[in-house]
């Protein structure tokens, strides 16, 4: 079975989460594309499967929440007028739950923008945390329904709504951001303190998002043409994130920040749990010389099916 060595895949995966498109990692590796697109596809598994037994009971003070846009196929606006559209084609959104203090990304769900979507995202926070923790989002109001319904009433809430001036006109503003002019720290449930309603790591973790991932970078053609593969690469990033990367002021990695590891891992190590969970190659225990009739070719040999099956020892 022809297999990339470890060292080869590793440094694949390494480029993939520091912004390099798939065609890009291909063409400098001299690998095919096919081969890049299913390293990801194996490595995103492992990391999901990996996130969802390491990153619980999580002891925290203080969460940030928030979403950041991307796409899928096609932008919203041009799904109706797109061909053969999948059925996850247009907005896709990427909710995240951050630790203030540990920067360990606790949670993260790709999906829409809905209450629904709040409310199962909100769920997972929930069953992550070992503690009652004080929680901060932006103004965005499925909030409200979703952190009701997973955490009830054992956490303190508020958000954070920002209040933007008018929004630039012209060409040349035309993707730059309306101003920010003012912030309302509103306290929703328990009794969170106003000194720490902030949701500043969780966007700075948005900025870090966009650019370990090509696939979020806008007015390119590097965006995500696939669900699955929009997925697992997030899951490939959080836990290079959570696991493999040293946070410059912890100088450490956030998951040993949070005390659910006790060490600096790197690519190798995700390459290896992909060879842990590799199917093994099926072998029959011993090799034979093919005959005429194992191979069943009756016909340049002159015997019929018949006769074979006449010459076969009984009983």
């Amino acid at each position: 079975m022809n297999k990339l060595d470890t060292k080869t895949r590793a440094q694949i995966l390494h480029m993939l989460v520091e912004g390099t498109s798939m065609r890009a990692v291909s063409r400098m590796t001299g690998v095919s594309i096919n081969t890049v697109t299913k390293l990801l596809i194996d490595a995103g598994k492992v990391c999901i499967s990996h996130h969802s037994r390491t990153v619980q009971n999580v002891t925290s003070k203080r969460v940030q929440c928030d979403e950041i846009w991307s796409f899928n196929y096609a932008k919203q606006k041009n799904v109706k007028a797109a061909k053969a559209a999948p059925a996850w084609a247009g907005d896709v959104w990427t909710w995240t739950a951050i630790d203030a203090d540990t920067k360990l990304m606790i949670s993260y769900m790709v999906g829409d923008r809905s209450a629904q979507a709040a409310s199962e995202f909100m769920h997972d926070v929930a069953y992550r945390l070992a503690n009652r923790v004080q929680l901060t989002s932006d103004g965005h109001a499925a909030y409200l329904i979703g952190v009701e319904s997973g955490f009830g009433s054992d956490v303190d809430f508020a958000q954070l709504v920002k209040i933007y001036g008018t929004a630039p006109q012209g060409p040349q503003t035309r993707y730059s951001p309306a101003e920010v002019i003012a912030a309302e720290k509103k306290p929703i449930m328990g009794s969170p303190d106003p000194a720490h309603i902030s949701t500043s790591y969780v966007e700075r973790s948005n900025l870090s998002i966009r650019m370990g991932n090509r696939r979020f970078t806008r007015l390119t053609n590097a965006f995500s043409k696939k669900i699955d593969h929009h997925v697992f690469m997030l899951a490939l990033y959080f836990t290079f994130y959570n696991f493999c990367r040293i946070h410059k002021t912890l100088r450490v990695t956030p998951a040993m920040a949070a005390g659910i590891d006790s060490t600096v891992h790197d690519m190798d190590w995700i390459v290896g749990m992909i060879d842990a969970v590799a199917a093994k190659p099926v072998r029959p225990l011993r090799y034979k010389q093919p005959t005429a009739i194992d191979t069943g070719d009756f016909v340049n040999t002159g015997v019929s099916l018949d006769m074979a099956d006449s010459r076969k020892p009984r009983g």
